[in-house]
């Protein structure tokens, strides 16, 4: 059933004209600004695979974005491990499948430093160091203003609770995780050596990761991070970034395998067709609007009174709370 499956989305992959895939807005000089959607974007263009870039602000908080779609197929970053896995899975775009002479283990554990250490340090500045100005323009500046704010505080409340961050232990959790963020980078950097790619000169999806990681540390953080003055010291990872920011962001753009980022006319989940089988998306908007719009955008206009409602609600509830009360709740205990 499996195998089936797996060689039903490789055919409907390579009977797809293009690909698109739906990531979140370009900033700060990068095709998307979101640190998951980049090495999405940066593993199809190692792949030189043909696609588009369709931009996606309805729902900042979804986790099912980036994803791809291809035929009457679509691959969810919050299915099978993500995007990248997804693909690799299914034998669509496997990269690692050219390696001869590296162990799997020695791929794997790389990977593991990138996908933890360093995600982790980067989730870290991004929601806890820094004040909101570069995650407000990547996921809210198409908000309200009171919409955003409180996304904003929530999730930085879920990235302190995934980093196990209280007010008791936020000093030794910080100085942990920019430890854990400087041994990956040394690794990485005697890892890399002076190659243009980690293994066997060849790309692979640890490559992608690293790439969408460093290109966004160096480009959207401040001068005054310690994450990017970390990554800085390491002159072949700058000079890794550099020469392929040229190859797949500047060069790729102008040879047709990625379009320039467009807005999507719709964000929201595809349905599934049946169990085991992949998403199939929503039929080509026409330019009348069919009664499926009409629905959507009174869906929309639901969704915005309902947040407008909890705004309210919310700022009803905290009126009476001054900062030193919130501070008290971010640092609860989250071990009970």
């Amino acid at each position: 059933m499996a195998s089936a499956s797996a060689a039903a989305a490789a055919a409907e992959w390579g009977a797809a004209e293009r690909k698109v895939l739906v990531a979140r807005k370009p900033c700060f000089g990068l095709p998307t600004a979101c640190p998951t959607s980049l090495p999405v974007l940066l593993y199809l263009r190692l792949a030189q695979v043909p696609f588009d870039v369709h931009v996606d602000t309805s729902f900042p908080d979804a986790d099912h974005i980036p994803y791809v779609e291809f035929g009457d197929c679509v691959a969810f970053n919050n299915e099978k491990g993500g995007v990248i896995e997804y693909l690799k899975g299914e034998k669509i775009v496997d990269l690692n499948s050219k390696l001869t002479s590296v162990s799997p283990s020695d791929v794997l554990s790389t990977k593991a430093m990138v996908s933890t250490w360093l995600a982790d340090a980067l989730q870290y500045e991004l929601w806890v160091v820094d004040d909101g100005s570069i995650t407000h323009d990547i996921y809210f500046s198409d908000l309200a203003w009171p919409i955003g704010k409180i996304l904003h505080w929530k999730k930085t409340r879920d990235v302190k609770h995934l980093l196990g961050i209280t007010k008791l232990n936020s000093a030794e959790k910080e100085e942990e995780i920019y430890q854990k963020a400087s041994a990956a980078y040394e690794a990485l950097s005697l890892r890399l050596g002076d190659q243009i790619f980690l293994f066997d000169n060849s790309p692979t999806d640890v490559d992608a990761l690293l790439l969408g990681h460093a290109l966004f540390v160096l480009n959207a953080l401040p001068d005054t991070s310690v994450l990017r003055g970390t990554l800085q010291k390491h002159e072949n990872l700058v000079n890794f970034v550099e020469h392929h920011k040229v190859q797949l962001l500047e060069d790729s753009s102008s040879s047709g395998l990625g379009s320039s980022p467009s807005p999507s006319s719709s964000s929201t989940p595809r349905k599934r067709a049946s169990a085991g089988q992949s998403y199939k998306p929503k039929p080509k908007a026409k330019k009348e609007r069919t009664e499926e719009e009409k629905k959507f955008r009174q869906r929309a206009k639901y969704f915005l009174a309902t947040q407008l409602v909890a705004v309210l609600v919310f700022l009803s509830l905290m009126g009476g709370v001054d900062s030193s009360e919130l501070d008290d709740d971010d640092g609860m205990d989250y071990e009970d």
